[in-house]
């Protein structure tokens, strides 16, 4: 396996860990415990993989990122995981699966709470960073591309631009 795969490999499992681990976190459901569970994540892969400090702080915003992506969406009045996702859930994993829901039904109990931090500008998604399963619509052009696990994602195969947003279901 090249270098560049074995890399891409370790931060794709480093990332479904993280999101494994939030799916077992904190009774407490504010976005403040769950801060502290993504930095208890990281402090996990930092001592179980030898990920640099650059590789643990990407890990830690891609987990991030999908997390206050698929919050804003509930928040908003969207209906479920699958729909956010835009894909059918059976082509996940059982372990992301599981990960969503749970973290899911946690976004959907803090609703309330969560609606001025969920105003925040909307994370933009770029070629390179790794990414959880769904549909995904490249800003330039519009084509849409379906991630059938967490993956790298690669410029538009349409276009060749690189930034992306998620193409969920209303």
């Amino acid at each position: 396996m090249s270098e560049h795969k074995e890399r891409e490999h370790r931060l794709r499992e480093g990332y479904e860990r993280m999101l494994g681990r939030l799916q077992h976190g904190a009774d407490e459901l504010s976005w403040e415990a769950l801060q502290q569970e993504l930095d208890e994540a990281v402090e996990f892969e930092a001592e179980l993989e030898e990920f640099t400090k650059d590789e643990l702080s990407l890990l830690r915003a891609w987990v991030e990122r999908d997390l206050r992506e698929m919050r804003r969406y509930l928040a908003a009045g969207g209906h479920g995981v699958a729909s956010w996702l835009g894909i059918d859930l059976s082509v996940l994993s059982r372990k992301v699966t599981d990960a969503l829901f749970s973290i899911a039904d946690r976004s959907v109990i803090e609703r309330e709470q969560l609606t001025d931090d969920l105003e925040a500008a909307r994370a933009d998604y770029c070629e390179g960073e790794i990414a959880a399963p769904g549909r995904m619509a490249c800003v330039h052009c519009g084509a849409t591309v379906v991630l059938e696990s967490v993956t790298r994602l690669e410029p538009c195969h349409q276009c060749g631009h690189r930034y992306f947003s998620r193409a969920s279901e209303a």
